[in-house]
């Protein structure tokens, strides 16, 4: 076949960083990568693949509709982003979900959220950092294991929400050293993971290349 085409989701923004480092990882991995918005949201019928990829909160509202809100969200971008994702579930399409992307797929699959990590961190730190300063612990019956190839690794972290209770058809793929959940996957789809790192930042590790590399190879099936 052509090229995949992989749509990667994201703000409204002049600057998307996001954008530019997930189009030259498809870009390595022989994809076509297709930008979405809230503003640029006509969804190719001829899509292969979806990134969703990181940004601000999730609303609360969709999983704890009791709390208040306590970081910046952005409900016009939830509610394009939850349209691509049921668009993609009910296509079958490949999916990955980064950062904020993991947690809203988890969301849109009946699953909650964390709403903030800092009391629940002993171990490891909150300060956000796009340096590998945490440890990834893959779960040794995972996908993710698979994919990315040994059961220990440096990831980044810029987030202080994450995945509390499992969307429909989750599993927990890894987690970090004060036990938060930092991966989760799909073990009956070829591809549907969420990751909480960011591994467009880190194109200098080839091992999390693996990650484009496998949804593009989903892609083409």
């Amino acid at each position: 076949m052509n090229k995949p085409l992989i749509g990667v989701t994201g703000d409204d923004t002049r600057w998307p960083l996001a954008w530019w480092f997930i189009r030259v990882a498809l870009q390595r991995c022989g994809a076509e990568a297709y930008r979405l918005t809230p503003k640029l949201s006509a969804i190719p019928a001829n899509l292969n693949g979806i990134i969703i990829s990181g940004g601000d909160d999730i609303d609360q509202r969709l999983y704890l509709p009791d709390e208040p809100e306590v970081a910046p969200i952005n409900r016009e971008r939830d509610r394009f982003e939850m349209i691509a994702l049921e668009l993609s579930l009910s296509r079958n399409l490949p999916i990955l979900g980064i950062c904020r992307g993991a947690q809203l797929l988890n969301v849109v699959l009946g699953g909650t959220l964390h709403s903030d990590l800092s009391d629940m961190r002993r171990l490891t730190s909150n300060k956000r950092m796009l340096l590998p300063r945490k440890t990834l612990h893959l779960e040794t019956y995972s996908k993710l294991l698979q994919i990315l190839g040994q059961e220990q690794c440096k990831i980044n972290s810029l987030h202080h929400q994450a995945i509390k209770d499992l969307g429909e058809g989750m599993q927990i793929a890894g987690r970090d050293a004060d036990f938060i959940i930092q991966a989760v996957e799909d073990p009956q789809h070829r591809c549907r993971i969420g990751v909480q790192w960011h591994p467009e930042y880190l194109p200098f590790q080839f091992r999390q290349l693996r990650l484009f590399q496998h949804l593009v190879a989903s892609a083409r099936l």
